[in-house]
């Protein structure tokens, strides 16, 4: 007597894959043919100045937009026939928090479980505040909350249903450094716990301190990728000089605040 067996199907080792993705608008070429893959649980930076065409991507990834040419899928799922499957696998965090100030933080973290249809949302919005470090704010109207706060509390929104892919499209526009930095930690707890993370930035420095890979998106199209050990032996070894180093206005204002990650001037004379 035979024993059927059920086969598993095992997750794509890629959770973003895209090929030859083209859009335009009228005689404006956004993207003319974008060829990119993030591997599953990794943080995978989008690097490009405004008009690069970041946000057109990510939006097509989200299925808010219809590619003119190319494939996109999402853990597996065609982007443009397989949308809702897409929808169900990826959360997309945009440039700024999309959180409403009249509830407080549990609040909208209960709405946004129901919206969902998840069973039980007040332990789910209860879990999310210990997550992201906002249980003594939870009871307080989003309204009171600083910038860095009403970003967490905005990805902590985002991630209710566990989605195993998450995009943040430049998560960190606006934010003074001491919110950037808690935002930065954000990322990092994401990726350790295996969350996939597609990061779109300007900023070099964001991209340096959390991408596992980055890409270049320049023009509309991904001119460069690789680590960033990668990238920086695209270019001949740099000459060795001894000089004065003098700290950054950052690095001086973090350390006045007494901010975690600030380092004492005096130090870095």
């Amino acid at each position: 007597m035979s024993t059927a067996t059920t086969a598993t199907t095992a997750p794509p080792a890629v959770a973003i894959a895209v090929t030859g993705v083209k859009k335009a608008y009228g005689d404006l070429r956004v993207l003319r043919g974008v060829d990119l893959a993030v591997a599953r649980g990794s943080v995978h930076a989008l690097l490009g100045s405004n008009g690069a065409g970041k946000t057109t991507l990510v939006r097509i990834l989200a299925t808010l937009l219809r590619a003119d040419a190319g494939t996109a899928e999402v853990s597996g799922f065609d982007v443009a026939t397989r949308a809702e499957d897409v929808r169900r696998s990826i959360s997309l965090t945009g440039q700024f928090a999309a959180v409403d100030e009249i509830l407080t933080g549990r609040e909208n973290l209960v709405l946004v479980a129901r919206l969902r249809h998840l069973a039980d949302p007040a332990p789910i919005a209860d879990a999310m505040l210990a997550r992201f470090d906002l249980v003594e704010a939870g009871a307080r109207p989003a309204s009171t909350y600083s910038g860095g706060m009403r970003r967490r509390l905005d990805i902590a929104m985002s991630l209710i249903g566990d989605p195993p892919v998450v995009v943040l499209d430049e998560p960190t526009t606006g934010l003074d450094p001491q919110a950037r930095l808690e935002v930065w930690a954000t990322v990092r707890r994401l990726a350790e716990g295996g969350t996939t993370v597609l990061l779109t930035t300007q900023h070099l420095e964001e991209a340096e301190q959390l991408a596992d890979r980055i890409s270049i998106l320049h023009t509309g199209r991904i001119i460069a990728e690789g680590s960033l050990a990668e990238l920086k032996a695209l270019f001949p070894p740099a000459t060795v000089e001894y000089v004065e180093k003098q700290p950054s206005l950052e690095a001086i204002f973090l350390a006045i605040t007494g901010t975690p990650g600030g380092a004492d001037p005096k130090e870095q004379s």
